[in-house]
């Protein structure tokens, strides 16, 4: 997540979980299946997305800064996930859509965003965009930056929703993205909706997971129908789930607590496409290399699922999101 250095609120997640750190991928969930071709529910995905977020942290990953050996192997297993499950290649290599960038310091750096499609059951239906980057800080000063919640939780959520489109499609295609080099200026998204793999009239909306995994208060917010008053309607009733706090907010006013351009979303939302985007709030390892995976909740990130997966239910039926 690209915010500000500040942590908004620092908060200490007591009771947490040791994690190996899984280097394959986990076995393949049985699947129910869907009448009519309507998604629907399948088991808990808590399990899975814990070994992604480890496998994400674990050795060699070092940090997964975007151009570097670390980088390289997440995307890599990213790449084997998504193949394994049998979403279908959408880049303009195989899954891959290489570009480049220069840093902050000068430098021209190679970045390769991950890109899968999930065929809808309505061919004539526009495009949802779901989305999360890969990429995190790397290793600075000797230190590795792991970046379990920032952002390998979105990784994990995204491949659940992959996982579960391949088996029971939604009426509406998506495509699925991994973005790299969002900690640089959100330039991997930047390339995408400058070059994406259909035309970009064709893209309704973008779904962005970023930081999902840990609150000590048990709250998600959900932006963007503070921007874009259509959703707001359509995503009321599915976001009422037990065990969890989910709030509209940060996505009006401006500021450091306006999140509307501080993820890859932003650079939808600024192309005139409406985003709907699930993170929390800032934690006390924010940017930190202790965000590790041994600090995510588990149960939370399984109800975070829970909401992910009835709010893409509800504006799959939806007529419009603008």
């Amino acid at each position: 997540m690209t915010r500000g250095c500040s942590a908004r609120r620092a908060t200490a997640l007591a009771g947490a979980l040791a994690l190996f750190a899984v280097l394959l991928p986990p076995p393949a969930r049985a699947q129910s299946v869907a009448a009519a071709g309507q998604p629907v529910a399948a088991p808990a995905p808590g399990a899975g997305m814990m070994a992604t977020i480890g496998a994400l942290t674990g050795p060699g990953m070092d940090g997964r800064a975007a151009g570097t050996p670390g980088g390289a192997k997440a995307r890599a297993w990213i790449e084997a996930r998504l193949k394994a499950m049998g979403a279908r290649p959408a880049g303009s290599d195989g899954y891959g859509q290489p570009f480049t960038f220069t840093n902050r310091a000068g430098a021209t750096v190679q970045g390769v965003n991950l890109v899968a499609s999930c065929p809808g059951l309505r061919a004539d239906a526009p495009v949802l965009v779901v989305s999360a980057h890969y990429d995190h800080l790397g290793v600075r000063n000797g230190a590795t930056y792991h970046g379990a919640d920032d952002n390998a939780s979105g990784v994990a959520m995204l491949l659940e929703v992959a996982e579960r489109c391949v088996t029971t499609p939604y009426e509406h295609s998506l495509l699925l993205v991994a973005f790299d080099a969002e900690e640089h200026g959100l330039q991997g998204a930047r390339v995408f909706v400058a070059n994406p793999p259909v035309a970009v009239t064709r893209i309704a909306l973008n779904v962005n997971f970023d930081m999902v995994s840990r609150s000590e208060r048990r709250e998600i917010y959900v932006a963007g129908p503070g921007r874009w008053l259509p959703l707001l309607p359509v995503l009321t009733p599915a976001v009422r789930q037990d065990g969890i706090t989910v709030k509209f907010g940060h996505d009006t006013g401006g500021g450091q607590d306006d999140w509307t351009t501080q993820s890859d979303h932003g650079v939808f939302h600024q192309a005139g496409i409406p985003f709907v985007y699930f993170g929390v709030e800032d934690h006390g390892d924010y940017h930190q290399p202790t965000d590790t995976a041994d600090k995510i909740a588990p149960a939370f990130l399984e109800r975070v699922a829970a909401v992910v997966f009835a709010s893409l239910t509800a504006l799959d039926r939806a007529p419009a999101y603008k």
